[in-house]
């Protein structure tokens, strides 16, 4: 905006030194003088943005296991020798092949997306459609925690923010409107609200290659 004004202001000048010139009495050697006019449009010319000052700031682009062109694997930070599942019941934790366990996070905007999830290896075969991520409230004063849905990009417990972890770049915080995904010693894998506090958990997404067509 600043050089926009910038940029005005010599055109003003100029319009200005033109409009006082055409009314003066200008001597016959003067208007054949090339400086006459050359020198407000030199004004104008300098006071023009240059590329960097008009070329917007760079945005950060996220990584390619966050393209939504490859599918990966995620795994705990803190886990040992398991890895997260989809499965019938629930998003969990296993050290098997039971469940989905190959997941394409697909950008919706910025650092929010559609997780969907595709069945591994042991889970049949082919990939099938997928199904998303999915905030569910069990009730009964239980944690909030994750099953698989019906893609909805409409449907905001479906949309999950990945963001980098400050303390780890090459790890990522999930979370679904403030509530963090963490392990939890009785319930396992659960959603919380944390306040003030850090994450517990950080993940990382492990890269298996191209996305399935869906």
């Amino acid at each position: 905006m600043m050089s926009m004004r910038r940029w005005l202001a010599g055109a003003g000048v100029a319009a200005l030194v033109v409009s006082t010139g055409a009314c003066g009495e200008a001597t016959p050697d003067a208007a054949a003088t090339p400086d006459v006019t050359g020198t407000p449009a030199a004004s104008a010319t300098s006071a023009a943005p240059s590329p960097t000052e008009a070329s917007p700031s760079p945005t950060t682009a996220n990584p390619p296991v966050l393209s939504g062109d490859r599918q990966v694997t995620i795994t705990r930070v803190d886990a040992v020798e398991s890895g997260l599942s989809l499965t019938d019941e629930r998003l969990a934790e296993v050290d098997g092949d039971e469940g989905r366990q190959l997941f394409v996070p697909t950008p919706v905007d910025g650092q929010t997306f559609l997780i969907k999830s595709y069945r591994g290896a042991g889970g049949g075969p082919g990939t099938g459609e997928p199904v998303c991520w999915q905030v569910q409230n069990p009730g009964n004063s239980q944690p909030l925690r994750v099953q698989g849905a019906e893609c909805q990009e409409s449907e905001p417990r479906q949309i999950f923010t990945i963001a980098p972890n400050p303390e780890n770049a090459e790890t990522f915080l999930i979370s679904n409107n403030s509530a963090f995904l963490r392990n939890s010693q009785n319930n396992g894998l659960i959603l919380e609200e944390l306040g003030d506090a850090a994450p517990f958990d950080s993940f990382r997404f492990n890269d298996n290659g191209a996305a399935p067509s869906s």
